[in-house]
């Protein structure tokens, strides 16, 4: 009788066991923080110092983990393979929510297979020209550029890059002919337009701020809603006569689909008051990346937006890449 007392009282042991460890409060041990990306990069370094402070606020640290490689695919399949418990997140960002889902086939969803937590921020992209084209500003380039159907050739980081399809973006709001000239990253697509052999370009704003502050490129338009601190001449795109044209490279954060509410909302709240403090944007600046905090519902909107603009633009001009 004794035996199967203890038989019968083990189990719900164990259930008070399990209750008492889910009833721990979040966070009871270290988040792994998977960054897309090689360590060393731009993307890399605004994942760690974001989460070295978001950690601290936390009382819990960040492991960062770089799976490069696949362009985002590893990461992203990694995170959507997760247990759905906020203790593994990804810096989900344009190519892994947005372009790379738009334009190619890719083993996850982007929008149900992950929770949104929220966003950190962007950089926008800028129209620049070689210095030799015969425009000081963004009129004379349209008016050059429609004078000259499909003579201008314009560079990209390649085939269904943000800087290709901003371009292609551009192209269809203003009616433009340009060849498209896609490299193998944003380095050597620099390297042609400042020789003359392409024209134009739509790069993020950090790969080009070196070369408009020397003069080596001339800036006409950024994207966004509202001009960059960096540049506060150069108008914005809706200034300029094309409303919405606010897209921009994009970093947040997001976790398997399913994480528990709470949890969504502990680390979403915390999140943002990193994103407030008065001194993360010149730590931010060095990537021309501004914060840009939102509610994790919010975040989740932007994606859904930003990946149906992708989608219908690349089904528009038919850019459908391989895998």
């Amino acid at each position: 009788m004794q035996r199967r007392a203890f038989n019968f009282a083990l189990p719900s042991a164990l259930l008070g066991l399990h209750g008492l460890a889910r009833a721990q409060p979040f966070p009871a041990r270290p988040i792994r923080y998977i960054v897309p990306v090689s360590a060393g990069g731009g993307s890399d370094m605004v994942g760690r110092t974001v989460t070295e402070r978001w950690g601290k606020l936390l009382n819990q640290p960040f492991v960062v983990d770089n799976q490069g490689g696949g362009g985002g695919v590893i990461a992203s399949q990694t995170t959507a393979r997760a247990p759905a418990d906020g203790y593994t997140l990804m810096q989900g960002y344009v190519a892994t929510h947005g372009t790379s889902p738009a334009t190619r086939k890719v083993p996850y969803d982007p929008v149900k297979d992950f929770t949104p937590i929220g966003m950190i921020g962007g950089t926008p992209n800028v129209l620049v020209i070689n210095v030799d084209v015969p425009a000081k500003d963004f009129s004379q380039f349209i008016a050059h550029a429609k004078a000259n159907p499909g003579k201008l050739s314009y560079g990209s980081a390649g085939q269904g890059s943000l800087t290709h399809l901003t371009m292609e973006l551009f192209k269809g709001q203003t009616g433009l002919e340009m060849t498209h000239v896609p490299y193998r990253g944003i380095a050597p697509a620099f390297t042609d337009l400042l020789g003359g052999q392409t024209q134009a370009m739509f790069p993020g704003l950090a790969a080009a701020m070196q070369y408009i502050k020397s003069g080596r490129v001339r800036a006409l338009a950024v994207t966004g809603k509202e001009r960059h601190p960096q540049i506060k001449d150069v108008p914005t795109l809706e200034e300029l006569g094309l409303p919405g044209f606010d897209a921009m490279q994009w970093y947040g954060v997001v976790g398997p689909a399913g994480i528990p509410a709470d949890v969504v909302g502990q680390l979403n709240d915390t999140l943002n008051a990193v994103l407030k403090a008065p001194d993360l944007a010149d730590k931010l600046a060095v990537e021309a990346v501004q914060p840009m905090p939102m509610t994790s519902k919010e975040f989740g909107e932007y994606i859904r937006a930003d990946l149906a603009r992708w989608t219908q633009l690349a089904r528009e001009r038919n850019i459908v890449l391989e895998n």
